[in-house]
């Protein structure tokens, strides 16, 4: 799978759009605005300049994409003017795939830019964005030209599937589409060399792109369990295999086509992460929090659902919708290049059932890893 070219959120703002069922990643966002304040103020005290140079790593697209930027400009902006000195100008850079929906994050900067200059006197000539289409395994920016570099919800997505995974002969991980309880020791050792690879080079990449004492904050999906095949890593995946497989049985989709297919994806432990860090070396670790999120992201409208009514089997569908939905708008692309367009309804219509009776018999929630970085002189 050529994960450059089929991994993007969905497009648009249809009811399927990842516009309109990106709360999960909004929270997540809004749960480290603590960690990105502190990173943002201690970086104007070692590395203030005339010039900052800004990026957002796996922006996507819709209503969370500028909420990071704006949050960090807000910051320097309140910073500055305790010192009473001048703004710095802005370089801010968005990135993404390049099947990313970049049209729908333009169309949101004439409002942005009309909002910095009223409440800040920020004109045109002080925030400059752009796009920059490409996979951050690798460089993207010219040398020592970022001060601050954040990016949320993106890094769980490996540069590729894991190769031993990834080939044409007897399928190592049967009937499963991510690691799972049942999967042998072969496919987590894949999972786990992929990721280190994947998370070594990101970093040695932004550490040519960026200032000495720079800083970034990164947040994605991992787990507190050593366990590769904890529930809190996996089950969402072993639902939608479940899925995949309940639709197999009755000849919806081939059997095949679900063990030739292995999500590109990996959520590591805290420790796996800390000890990438340290071997690539660029980076001192600041904080490496690990923090709990609710499938759903806490939706409102299933305390709304819930007030209204007292079946529970019901509220645990409609939070299964829900997550049906977040899941959807992020895998959908991949899984209709692998199986065809005509499955997808009823496969999330099945996936929205089992995440709803999941839901009956456990409380469900991510770990999402929140680290804080300085780069090293």
């Amino acid at each position: 799978m050529e994960v450059m070219q089929v991994l993007h959120m969905n497009t648009g703002e249809g009811e399927t759009s990842y516009a309109k069922n990106s709360i999960v990643q909004s929270k997540i966002i809004s749960v480290a605005t603590s960690i990105i304040h502190e990173a943002v103020e201690e970086c104007l005290e070692k590395n203030f300049s005339d010039s900052m140079g800004i990026a957002d790593l796996g922006c996507s697209s819709g209503p969370n994409t500028l909420m990071v930027i704006s949050d960090i400009i807000d910051t320097i902006y309140a910073t500055i003017n305790q010192k009473g000195i001048l703004l710095p100008e802005f370089r801010v850079s968005l990135n993404d795939l390049p099947g990313n929906d970049f049209n729908n994050v333009f169309i949101s900067l004439p409002e942005f830019y009309n909002q910095l200059k009223t409440e800040k006197n920020i004109g045109p000539e002080g925030c400059f964005i752009s796009g920059v289409p490409g996979s951050f395994y690798g460089r993207l920016f010219p040398k020592k030209s970022l001060h601050f570099v954040h990016s949320s919800s993106s890094l769980h997505w490996l540069s590729q599937v894991p190769r031993p995974l990834d080939s044409n002969i007897m399928p190592l991980n049967k009937g499963k589409i991510y690691i799972s309880k049942s999967s042998p020791r072969s496919v987590f050792d894949a999972y786990l060399s992929q990721f280190k690879r994947d998370f070594s080079l990101f970093l040695k990449s932004r550490s040519a792109e960026m200032v000495v004492g720079g800083h970034m904050v990164l947040s994605f999906m991992g787990r507190v369990s050593a366990d590769p095949s904890s529930e809190e890593s996996c089950m969402q995946w072993e639902l939608l295999a479940q899925a995949l497989m309940s639709m197999a049985l009755e000849g919806l989709i081939e059997e095949e086509k679900i063990d030739s297919f292995n999500a590109p994806y990996y959520a590591p432990s805290a420790q796996e992460v800390k000890s990438v860090v340290q071997e690539e070396s660029s980076f001192t670790i600041n904080c490496l929090e690990a923090i709990e999120i609710e499938w759903d992201g806490g939706a409102p409208g299933n305390n709304h659902f819930e007030k209204y009514n007292n079946k529970i089997e019901n509220y645990n569908l409609s939070r299964g919708q829900q997550v049906a939905k977040t899941i959807r708008a992020v895998v959908e692309s991949m899984l209709e290049v692998h199986f065809g367009r005509e499955p997808m309804d009823e496969l999330f219509k099945r996936y929205a059932e089992m995440v709803g009776d999941y839901f009956s018999r456990t409380t469900a929630k991510y770990i999402d890893l929140v680290i804080s970085l300085t780069k090293k002189g």
